[in-house]
C-alpha cells in the first residue's frame, strides 16, 4: 500500500499542490522521497492521534470512586515503538544521501557554465564561448555544471522545477548540476535573504533543443545585441547587470544616484570638484567607479573593468543618453 501511495505522489509531483512540474533527471527521485516521508508522517500521525482518541473514550473514568489500574508496562511493545521508527529514519537517510551524493558529483562530459550572484540578480558566464548572459540557456538532454560565488553576500540559487539549490558564497565556489528534460522557461530564484530588492532576484532558466543552443551561442547569446539597436541593448545589460538595484530612470534615489535626464549636465563630486556626465565619465564609472564619486554617496559600486566588452559599455552609454530625452 505504502508503495502504490508512492506511486500516485511521484505522478502528482509532475504538477500538484505540493510540487512544480518536474523537469530534470533528479526531480522523480527527491519526489518520490518527499511522498514517502508524507505518507510515512501521514500514517503515524493518524494511527498515534487515532490510537489517542479512541484510548481516550475507551478507559474514561467512568465513576467518581474508580482508581487507575496498575499498569507495568510492555517491553516488547517499547522496544517494536523504538526499533520501528528508528530503522525508518535509517531508510530516510539513506535513500537521502543517495540522491545527494547523485547532485553533488556532475559527469565529466557536462557543460561547464559560471554563475556570479550579487545585490540583485544572477549572471552567467559561458567560459569557453566568451559569452555572458541574463538568463542561463542550455540544452534539452545535456548535464549543466555551475561554479558558483558570489560578489557580495550570501545568496541561495534554487531551481524549484529542477529541485536543486546550493547556497553562493563571497570567496568561496560551490557546484551544482542538472540534466533538465523538458524544453521550456523555468524560474531561478534567489532562496536566502539578502538586502531589500531580495524578492526581485529573478531569473530564467531557458532550456531549448540543440539546434537553438548552438545558433544561441553563434548569436552571442542574449546579451550579444545582435538584431538590436544601441540604446535598447544598453537596457537590456543595465536590467541584467543589476544596474537598476542601484541606480533608478525616474529620478529615485537609491544606493547610486538617479540617470535620469543626467547626460550632458554637471554633478558635484566628494572632493567638491565638478564633473559634465558624457561618454567619457560614463565609462570611466562603469571600468573604475572609485576615482569621481558623486556627492552625497558611498563608492560601494564595482567595478566592470573585464566584464563588458567595448560593444556593451558603448551600448550602456547609449542607453543612458536616452534617459536624456
Amino acid at each position: 500500500m505504502m508503495f502504490q501511495f508512492l506511486k500516485i505522489g511521484a505522478q502528482a509531483s509532475t504538477a500538484s499542490f505540493w510540487m512544480p512540474p518536474q523537469a530534470s533527471t533528479f526531480a522523480a527521485g527527491i519526489d518520490n522521497l518527499f511522498y514517502f516521508i508524507y505518507y510515512l508522517c501521514l500514517l503515524f500521525f493518524v494511527g498515534i492521534v487515532g490510537a489517542m482518541v479512541y484510548f481516550a473514550i475507551k478507559y474514561r473514568r467512568k465513576s467518581e470512586g474508580q482508581k487507575t489500574s496498575d499498569i507495568q508496562g510492555n517491553h516488547t511493545l517499547e522496544i517494536w515503538w523504538s526499533v520501528g521508527p528508528g530503522l525508518l529514519l535509517l531508510v530516510v537517510f539513506f535513500w537521502g544521501v543517495i540522491d545527494w551524493t547523485k547532485i553533488l558529483v556532475p559527469p565529466s562530459q557536462a557543460l561547464r557554465i559560471r554563475v556570479e550572484g550579487q545585490k540583485w540578480t544572477w549572471a552567467f558566464s559561458y567560459m569557453r564561448e566568451g559569452i555572458s548572459s541574463k538568463n542561463l540557456t542550455v540544452p534539452v538532454g545535456h548535464p549543466v555544471e555551475l561554479t558558483m560565488s558570489s560578489k557580495d553576500v550570501l545568496h541561495s540559487f534554487y531551481v524549484p522545477a529542477f529541485r536543486v539549490k546550493r547556497d553562493v558564497l563571497p570567496n568561496r565556489y560551490s557546484i551544482i548540476w542538472f540534466e533538465p528534460t523538458e524544453i521550456g522557461q523555468y524560474d531561478i530564484f534567489c532562496a536566502e535573504y539578502c538586502g531589500d530588492e531580495h524578492s526581485g532576484m529573478l531569473n530564467k532558466i531557458n532550456v531549448v533543443s540543440e539546434t537553438d543552443y548552438e545558433k544561441w551561442i553563434q548569436n552571442g547569446g542574449d546579451m550579444g545585441g545582435s538584431g538590436v539597436n544601441p540604446a535598447e541593448f544598453g537596457k537590456q545589460l543595465f536590467e541584467a547587470k543589476g544596474c537598476n538595484a542601484c541606480h533608478s530612470i525616474d529620478g529615485t534615489v537609491k544606493v547610486g544616484p538617479t540617470l535620469a535626464k543626467k547626460y550632458g549636465t554637471e554633478e558635484e563630486l566628494v572632493d567638491g570638484t565638478k564633473v559634465k556626465i558624457d561618454d567619457n565619465y560614463i565609462r570611466e564609472s562603469i571600468t573604475v567607479p572609485g576615482i569621481k564619486v558623486v556627492k552625497g554617496f558611498q563608492p560601494v559600486m564595482p567595478s566592470y573593468q573585464g566584464q563588458l566588452t567595448d560593444k556593451q559599455i558603448e551600448a550602456l552609454i547609449e542607453y543612458i543618453k536616452s534617459l536624456a530625452q
